[in-house]
């Protein structure tokens, strides 16, 4: 009589893995992957549950070769994963056109989450001047319009880039509306988060105008509260240019 066990694993595996379910038939015994995740310490674990018949040295061998792939998958996964920067996100400008930020590749990016009707919609001004004042040198502003604090960006694309030309002549590049917090947030925004925490460590963005400055090379160099004015911005800039 044949006998079947069935046993239960754990190996780290990108997130993207997780709506998959994978089979391997190996002649002696089948593979089920991918029944459930489990997330510890920031990683995400896939659970494979291995049904097992005629458990003997030929069929461990066959295992222990999946496992051994499975495993070398999983590393290469996480190490994409760590090298991930923002060229490698896409994103929707005002005007619907779909923009790949590697674009912008060489240059130094300040990307903020803006709003029309907040209290902080004034930097408006400041951020074109920063925009006007070092473009030349390699540097730009990325607006991306919110309304997820306190719904003061209720607009359409067309709405907001109305509003920025006529009350603050915005010549730097705007983004459609995106979500920067929550199980919508945009991609770009859940990578700049893990990137560089708030205060106390935390990922979620606060309020309307966080910033966020990019090197020249992607790399996530500092997260400005709303209240880092671009003035404040402005002299740190003249210490990356010299």
């Amino acid at each position: 009589m044949v006998q079947s066990r069935r046993l239960e694993l754990l190996t780290p595996t990108m997130s993207t893995w997780c709506s998959n379910q994978l089979s391997y038939d190996c002649g002696d015994f089948r593979l089920l992957e991918q029944v459930s995740i489990v997330n510890r310490n920031c990683l995400v674990y896939r659970r494979l549950h291995l049904s097992i018949y005629a458990f003997d040295i030929k069929s461990l061998f066959k295992l222990s070769r999946i496992l051994l792939r499975t495993q070398k998958q999983s590393e290469e996964g996480e190490l994409g994963m760590t090298n991930e920067s923002i060229y490698n996100f896409e994103v929707k400008d005002i005007d619907g056109s779909v923009k790949r930020l590697e674009e912008f590749k060489g240059s130094f990016l300040l990307i903020v989450n803006t709003a029309s009707k907040c209290g902080f919609t004034p930097q408006y001004e400041g951020l074109e001047k920063l925009y006007k004042n070092y473009n030349a040198k390699g540097f730009y502003v990325l607006g991306f319009p919110c309304n997820q604090f306190g719904a003061q960006e209720p607009g359409d694309e067309n709405e907001i880039k109305n509003f920025c030309n006529l009350n603050y002549q915005v010549s730097f590049p705007m983004f459609a509306k995106v979500d920067v917090n929550g199980k919508n947030a945009h991609p770009l925004y859940q990578y700049l988060k893990k990137q560089s925490k708030g205060i106390l460590g935390t990922e979620f963005i606060k309020w309307n105008f966080t910033k966020f400055l990019i090197g020249k090379n992607g790399e996530v160099l500092k997260r400005y509260a709303p209240t880092d004015t671009p003035e404040l911005i402005a002299k740190e800039l003249d210490e990356l240019f010299g």
